[in-house]
């Protein structure tokens, strides 16, 4: 569904807005010359994209009534795109602007042109914006796999595959590098079995070698110094459910043999016990490490890696993951501003830009935990990428608004045909024009489904 893009111009020299009205193109534009004018308009027209002049009666020679306006818009609509444009002291009028909440600051005397790609990009983030939040809140109401929150097509086709296997009683492992969501996947993959039972999750990394034969197999009464009683292990709490063993590789060889004994033969022996113990349980492994590499080199039994890896998933990481950094971002802003930082309310460009080309090394886990604690840190209502510890990156804009147009074409058709898994007539629907118009497009911008 195509959104009408709406513009308020709030402005107190007539001659400017006629011009600024002409100028602008391809919008439903409304104008304002006063601060009653313009909260009018805000309620009834709902704009998206707002530029607003500080300078307006009974002020017009100050900032007063210009700044009272930016906050009462963003009282009302806070997701509101409004893009300062004055000459009125500027450094510090610019500041008091962008703390308060403006998206941008333009000095007078205005250049049409450059005004007219700030006003294009606010209008195109501000449909991102929307976009995700739909996706967000679609993603609360749909129950996504394990909780996973994604648009990403490479995402959505490894929980597709996780859905079509759950009810398969087959081995997995999950191969990712670590904060890519495994365990939730692996939770997800559980919950969508037939299994009746525990998930029991255990990290082979995190116990030392001494303990996690014990951990995975429970121990006899007596056993060992400071066994003082019976304890069943993992694998049989996990009885009728399923084992999730995070970071598999590091499972020392001595103690591979008993797994791949109890595999085979689906029965446990607790440390100091002679009793083989019966038990149907599931195994879901993950690593970040190369199981083939270490088969080779000896370092893990291949006989035991062809039990565990009947069907191997690869999990992408947050970088691979198209348009979910921004997507989770959203997501985890809303899920610590509300009882850590309630003024928070959204991102600043700088954010969403940064946000958008790190590189994410810590994958969701890292996300998170900026966010976690730029939620925290934030002094103002928007998070800015020094909130974030990030760089903010170099933003140099294309000299013309035609360059700007294409650039924004060609990220729109890219994403459309992702989010269509390459088919045409879908990409078209997403995009709102005709399947010749798409063509036309990917042939001018050489694009590829």
């Amino acid at each position: 569904m195509n959104e009408i893009k709406k513009l308020l111009i709030i402005e107190d020299d007539l001659g400017l807005q006629r011009q600024l009205r002409w100028a602008y193109e391809g919008y439903e534009i409304s104008c304002a010359a006063t601060r009653e004018e313009a909260i009018a308009l805000i309620r009834s027209q709902e704009p998206q994209v707002v530029t607003l002049d500080l300078g307006l009666p009974p002020d017009p020679d100050g900032t007063s009534e210009g700044f009272a306006v930016l906050e009462t818009i963003l009282e009302l609509r806070p997701d509101t795109k409004i893009v300062v444009a004055s000459g009125h002291g500027a450094p510090e009028s610019m500041l008091r602007a962008i703390s308060l909440g403006a998206w941008d600051f333009y000095q007078k005397p205005i250049d049409i042109d450059s005004l007219g790609l700030i006003v294009a990009r606010a209008f195109h983030v501000h449909g991102l914006e929307q976009e995700n939040r739909r996706l967000a809140e679609r993603a609360g109401t749909d129950a996504v796999l394990g909780g996973i929150v994604t648009s990403a097509p490479e995402m959505l086709k490894v929980t597709r595959t996780i859905e079509r296997v759950a009810t398969a009683d087959v081995s997995v492992v999950l191969l990712g590098a670590s904060g890519t969501g495994k365990e939730l996947l692996a939770r997800g993959l559980h919950d969508a079995s037939r299994r009746n039972g525990e998930f029991v999750a255990i990290n082979c990394a995190a116990i030392p070698e001494t303990l996690l034969e014990s951990e995975l197999f429970g121990h006899e009464k007596g056993a060992f110094t400071g066994a003082v009683k019976t304890t069943p292990g993992k694998i049989e709490l996990a009885d009728g459910g399923t084992l999730f063993l995070d970071e598999v590789g590091d499972i020392p060889l001595a103690l591979q043999v008993k797994l791949l004994r109890f595999l085979q033969e689906r029965v446990v022996e607790r440390l100091g016990g002679r009793k083989p113990i019966a038990v149907d349980t599931r195994i879901v492994c993950a690593t970040h490490q190369n199981l083939d590499g270490m088969t080779a080199e000896g370092r893990f039994r291949e006989d035991l890696y062809y039990r565990l890896a009947e069907i191997v998933i690869p999990i992408p990481t947050l970088a691979e993951r198209s348009g979910d950094a921004g997507l989770l971002a959203r997501h985890f802003l809303n899920k610590y501003a509300a009882t850590m930082n309630p003024s928070v309310r959204g991102f600043a460009p700088d954010a969403l830009a940064a946000i958008d080309v790190w590189h994410w090394p810590g994958n969701v886990r890292e996300l998170e935990n900026r966010l976690k604690r730029a939620v925290i840190m934030a002094d103002g209502k928007l998070i800015t990428a020094g909130d974030l510890d990030l760089a903010a990156p170099d933003d140099s804009l294309p000299v013309n608004l035609k360059a700007a147009r294409e650039r924004a074409d060609r990220k729109a058709i890219r994403h459309a045909l992702a989010r269509a898994e390459g088919n045409i007539s879908g990409t078209a629907r997403l995009l709102g024009i005709s399947r010749p118009t798409l063509y036309d497009l990917m042939k001018a911008y050489d694009l590829q489904p």
